[in-house]
């Protein structure tokens, strides 16, 4: 297997419970992933780590596979990496061992099939050792300020830049949490997603909406139901 899509999807929700199963346009959350995968002919496998039952059922119910994620690997303070770390352990038992890893976060449901293939391919063409999704920052942090230890505002970067057009500023980006892609052992050996040489995949900022409160999902829905009207137009 070349590429297998791991999606790391615990039970536990602080902000929005049961986030990763939860509705959204008829679908639960997590199948927008799984679908996404499913639909990149370069995928060779779709995995979800959970260490939810309810969870796993809903995964294997739209076509991925289930990797059962210890309850000590899903904690709050357990990383993304511990999990994917455990699910590329678990497919070698299994004999399976891909060349490289497509970490999708369930929460970005708006990042798509095509997306995916687009990604891959630029990651296949730059011959980098990581590609990680990106969008612009919508609020600039040359335009930022701390607070220094006499309770008074300083510039972040430099005072000149607080003034600038946006245009005059280098644009930034921000990780959008969509598709992560790295070849295996590149991963197991630094720990990391990021890798000096990594490209950026820059994304729109609709399809880089990631879900952490009711005020996103419902962001998400007003965007999948424009779409579907757009599409009924055509």
């Amino acid at each position: 297997m070349n590429y297998a899509a791991l999606i790391p999807a615990r039970g536990g929700s602080k902000g929005l419970p049961r986030k990763n199963i939860i509705d959204l346009a008829g679908k639960p959350l997590i199948a927008y992933s799984i679908e996404a995968a499913l639909g990149c002919a370069a995928v060779g496998g779709v995995y979800v780590t959970t260490d939810d039952a309810e969870i796993a059922t809903v995964s294997v119910e739209h076509g991925a596979q289930h990797i059962a994620r210890p309850a000590t690997l899903a904690t709050d303070n357990a990383s993304t990496f511990v999990a994917i770390e455990h699910a590329i352990a678990s497919l070698a038992e299994q004999g399976v061992k891909p060349a490289h890893i497509v970490l999708l976060q369930p929460t970005s449901p708006l990042r798509n099939a095509h997306h995916l293939a687009d990604a891959i391919a630029a990651y296949e063409a730059a011959d980098a050792p990581a590609l990680i999704s990106v969008c612009e920052e919508e609020h600039h942090p040359y335009k930022n300020f701390r607070v220094d230890g006499g309770g008074r505002l300083e510039p972040l970067f430099d005072a000149a830049s607080l003034s600038k057009p946006r245009q005059e500023l280098p644009k930034i980006y921000r990780q959008n949490g969509a598709i992560y892609i790295i070849r295996t052992e590149t991963l197991l050996r630094e720990k990391s997603f990021y890798v000096a040489g990594c490209i950026p995949y820059v994304m729109g900022s609709d399809a880089s909406v990631d879900v952490d409160t009711a005020e996103d999902l419902l962001r998400c829905k007003t965007i999948l139901d424009a779409s579907a009207k757009e599409a009924g137009r055509e």
